[in-house]
């Protein structure tokens, strides 16, 4: 919807914000000035010497500042021409891009400032386009250093956050999908750190989720490379990674947009033996999660030869397994009608004529 204003109504507007409050009075510094003090001062950091104390409090008074430009506060909305013009000044001087490689510097409230102002930079809409999109297109780096925070645990968190922010934008879901930097993910869900380990996972799935078209395309594109790195991580010795790999691996091959992918993974044996392994392993949750694997295999009308001859000869043991598989899950109608689903086409399964 477009509101047409007459300049008179803009210039009468002005005048009465002015005689409230001028937008930038002395006090209150425009966006060039705050930014080229946040830019002084990062520096001043950056050198660790003996003036960081001061330089903090400044780059923390100037990220508060943004932060109420591009938010507004509880009584006055953010001011659009303020607004546009410190998007610019973050675009042409990349401050941007100097408070992602400067973050483990600035203290702890100021590094949630730089993700909120960062987020909020992002969402900023002019009709169809969003300039920070097409800005962050042009310059790639921002999104492998904040992929790259996950290295770094002061700032891996907040990283996140800001990472999840830019894959809802499909034009930067592709740049990391497509580049050699996604294997990263691979090492990151592994991490030891339990949050940054889930929270690199959770950008990771995010990733392989939310752009479906997108993501068939990358997946078929890569699918050597990306399921000999996935298959790792189903057996994984985390326990948290391995199941969370494998709802997420069931979740992908049921998607209807990764139809290909899916017919290319149920048709190799190994896929069907690391399953069938998954199924018996010592936790319940991770047997329940390789039986949503397992039964694509087993119900789709289009086995390959090796899949049939591995189900034929563990034919009775499938069937008594399945029997007996998780009986205690007596409310679960839907996993009780599977069940008996895949016992009777175990069942009914036939040598090939010879």
């Amino acid at each position: 919807m477009v509101i047409l204003i007459s300049s008179h109504s803009v210039l009468h507007e002005e005048i009465s914000i002015n005689e409230k409050m001028p937008l930038f009075s002395k006090s209150h510094k425009n966006p060039a000035e705050i930014v080229k003090i946040l830019r002084d001062n990062l520096a001043i950091l950056e050198k660790q010497d003996k003036k960081t104390d001061k330089a903090s409090e400044e780059v923390s008074k100037s990220l508060q500042a943004m932060k109420e430009i591009l938010c507004g506060t509880s009584d006055k909305e953010p001011p659009v021409e303020a607004v546009a013009q410190l998007s610019q000044e973050l675009y042409n001087t990349g401050l941007l891009a100097t408070l992602i490689a400067d973050l483990q510097l600035i203290d702890f409230e100021g590094k949630k400032d730089v993700t909120q102002i960062f987020n909020n930079i992002l969402r900023r809409q002019i009709g169809t386009r969003i300039p920070t999109v097409e800005y962050i297109s042009a310059h790639p780096h921002i999104l492998f250093m904040l992929l790259k925070g996950y290295e770094v645990p002061q700032i891996a968190l907040r990283c996140g956050i800001m990472l999840r922010e830019c894959i809802r934008h499909e034009p930067l879901a592709k740049i990391i999908l497509f580049s050699n930097q996604f294997q990263d993910f691979f090492k990151y869900v592994e991490l030891s750190t339990f949050d940054i380990a889930s929270d690199a996972f959770a950008t990771f799935k995010d990733l392989l989720t939310r752009h479906k078209v997108l993501v068939a395309d990358f997946l078929e594109q890569n699918y050597d490379t990306i399921f000999e790195d996935y298959e790792k991580l189903l057996q994984s010795e985390n326990y948290v990674t391995k199941r969370q790999s494998l709802k997420l691996l069931g979740e992908l091959i049921l998607d209807r947009h990764n139809f290909a992918i899916m017919t290319k993974y149920i048709s190799k044996p190994e896929n069907l033996k690391l399953t069938m392994n998954l199924l018996r392993d010592k936790s319940p949750n991770i047997q329940f999660e390789a039986f949503h694997v397992f039964k694509v295999f087993v119900a789709s009308p289009h086995k390959t030869q090796p899949i049939v001859e591995i189900l034929l000869k563990n034919q009775p043991k499938l069937i008594e397994f399945l029997s007996n598989f998780q009986k205690e899950r007596t409310d679960d109608e839907q996993f009780t009608d599977e069940k008996n689903y895949l016992i009777k086409q175990i069942r009914d399964l036939k040598k090939a004529a010879p």
